[in-house]
């Protein structure tokens, strides 16, 4: 990676995400069951070398470390001690550290945007983890066939909880981004534009297709028509063809 900064996420399994070496528990939901932060919580020696040796190789350089799946602030507490335990390790030790470590939450779970404020405190950054974030707000399994299409991402009511989001890191000047699929498809990248995200992760695919749109997108105005929509309490069940519109009548090519 050279000079540019990299994100390293703590195991992240359970759900869709699959171990061959690891032995799965029968689950009925394993989407909402025992995964991510939680394993790692409930496992502590597993979650205590993986940061041990992310902050050896680390060491003299910045280092960010993201939680997945934080269901509420007290876990990222749990999760920051744990971290601080193995920097004095090391330094007992007579390790090197690294020159800066901070700590972030992946926000996929509807409870923390009733406590906001409180992740944004405690957090050093945020990501949204919108795909998982919008089949549990919606409790709509995403890889449910019959259920496909059903709810669109780009619904009135979506749209709001990530703007609480933008305004609550606002506030607390905490670094916040965006990952999913909805981050790599224009139309909907441009409506994260207009919430006030500045900063999405997407597949190198769509880099190309998400870009050219963002050259040709004046932000001050799809925020202002966006938020106008939201604020006149829209609520459709999609906002796609007000949004169509917009980017059609603005030359847009999503």
């Amino acid at each position: 990676a050279g000079p540019r900064p990299v994100t390293f996420r703590t195991l992240d399994i359970g759900g869709d995400k699959v171990l061959p070496y690891m032995r799965s528990i029968p689950e009925e939901n394993p989407a909402m069951g025992w995964r991510a932060l939680r394993l790692g919580l409930d496992r502590p020696g597993m979650l205590r070398l993986q940061v041990r040796a992310l902050l050896k190789a680390a060491a003299g350089t910045d280092l960010k470390i993201m939680f997945p799946m934080v269901s509420d602030v007290a876990e990222l507490k749990a999760a920051r001690q744990i971290v601080e335990r193995e920097m004095r390790y090391l330094r007992r030790h007579g390790h090197g550290e690294p020159s800066t470590v901070r700590l972030g939450a992946m926000l996929e779970v509807p409870s923390l945007l009733f406590d906001l404020d409180g992740l944004m405190t405690h957090a050093d950054f945020v990501s949204v983890g919108s795909n998982d974030l919008f089949q549990f707000m919606m409790a709509a399994d995403r890889g449910n066939n019959r259920l496909n299409g059903r709810y669109d991402i780009l619904s009135p009511m979506f749209l709001r909880a990530l703007r609480s989001i933008v305004e609550a890191a606002e506030r607390h000047a905490t670094p916040l981004t965006l990952c999913g699929e909805m981050a790599g498809r224009p139309i909907e990248a441009m409506a994260l534009i207009g919430l006030g995200f500045r900063a999405l992760s997407m597949s190198a695919s769509s880099i190309g297709p998400v870009k050219a749109m963002l050259l040709d997108l004046n932000a001050g105005k799809v925020e202002e028509r966006l938020l106008a929509l939201l604020e006149d309490g829209a609520s459709a069940g999609s906002l796609r063809k007000e949004l169509s519109a917009l980017a059609q009548r603005d030359g847009l090519t999503v």
